[in-house]
C-alpha cells in the first residue's frame, strides 16, 4: 500500500508535485483533522445553486487494456478519502483547512469519475491525495463548489467505473473493516463514494492516540461485503454506537436512507 500526494493553488493549477515523497505526519495534526471527523453530524441542506453544493471529487483509475479488481479499486477509493481527511494539510493553517472545515459543516458529498491515460495522468495535478492497493489506484481531491470543479477533473467521465471482481465476505482478525449492504446493488462509482465516506465515518470509533497510528501506517483497510446475517448484526451495532452506518442521501441510484456501508473496527 501507498500514497501519493500533489499540490496545486486554489484555481487547481500545479504550484509544486511531491508525488515520490509523502508529506510529513504530524501527530498534532492528525489530533485536529480526527477531532473534526468526530464532530461531523452530518445533514443540512443543500444550497439553491447547484453550482453552491460542496462536494468531493474522487477519480478512479480503469484502464481499458488493464482493469483493476473490484476489491483493490474500492479499498483504495476509501484510503484516499481517509488519507485526504487526516494529511496535515488539512489541519491548523494548512492550505485545505477551511475547504475541509466547510465541506464537513455541510452536507457531504462526494463524486466518483473514472479516468485512464492521459486524463489519469492529468488529475494528479489537481489537489488531492492517491491511494493504491494491488493493481488499482484512486484519487480523492480535496472538496470545494462544484461549479469550481478543476476542468481535468470535470471532464471526466462518471459512469464506465464497472469491473470485475467480487467482494470477500470473510471478517479479517483486526482493523478498519468497511462492511457494503448485501441487499443494495450499485455501481462501482457509487460505492467508491460510500466506503469514502465510511472510512471517514470509521474514525469515530478511533480514540486519538488510534487515529495517529493509523494515519501513520497508512489507512489500512478491509471493504467486505456483509452477509444478511452479519449485517443484521452490523445495524444492532450500529444503534448500539460500536459501529458506525453510511445513510445516503438518495440522489442517485439508491432510496433515501439507505444504509450502504457499515464501517467497524475489529481487534482493538
Amino acid at each position: 500500500m501507498s500514497d501519493t500526494t500533489d499540490n496545486a493553488d486554489v484555481t487547481g493549477l500545479p504550484v509544486t508535485r511531491d508525488a515520490v515523497t509523502r508529506p510529513p505526519v504530524t501527530p498534532d495534526a492528525v489530533v485536529a483533522n480526527h477531532r473534526r471527523l468526530v464532530g461531523y453530524v452530518g445533514g443540512g441542506e443543500d444550497p439553491e445553486d447547484p453550482a453552491d453544493v460542496l462536494a468531493m471529487a474522487m477519480v478512479l483509475r480503469v484502464e481499458k487494456s488493464d482493469p483493476p479488481d473490484r476489491t483493490d479499486l474500492l479499498t483504495a477509493a476509501a484510503r484516499a478519502v481517509a488519507l485526504l481527511c487526516l494529511d496535515d494539510r488539512a489541519a491548523g493553517d494548512g492550505p485545505w483547512a477551511a475547504a475541509m472545515d466547510d465541506w464537513c459543516q455541510a452536507r457531504i458529498r462526494k463524486i466518483a469519475r473514472r479516468a485512464r491515460g492521459a486524463q489519469w495522468a492529468a488529475a494528479q495535478e489537481v489537489w488531492g491525495v492517491t491511494a493504491t492497493e494491488g493493481g488499482a489506484e484512486a484519487r480523492a481531491f480535496v472538496p470545494g463548489r462544484v461549479g469550481d470543479l478543476d476542468r481535468r477533473v470535470k471532464k471526466l467521465q462518471i459512469g464506465g467505473t464497472e469491473v470485475d471482481g467480487e467482494l470477500p465476505t470473510e471478517r479479517p482478525d483486526h482493523g478498519v473493516v468497511l462492511w457494503t449492504n448485501p441487499g443494495l446493488d450499485m455501481t462501482v462509482g457509487k460505492l467508491a463514494a460510500q466506503v469514502g465516506h465510511a472510512s471517514m465515518l470509521a474514525a469515530k470509533l478511533l480514540d486519538a492516540d488510534e487515529a495517529i497510528r493509523w494515519r501513520l501506517d497508512d489507512c489500512p483497510l478491509a471493504v467486505r461485503e456483509a452477509t444478511p446475517e452479519r449485517w443484521r448484526d452490523l445495524l444492532e451495532a450500529d444503534a448500539s454506537g460500536t459501529a458506525v452506518a453510511v445513510r445516503d442521501a438518495g440522489f442517485t441510484e439508491i432510496a433515501p436512507g439507505s444504509v450502504t456501508v457499515i464501517a467497524e473496527v475489529v481487534g482493538n
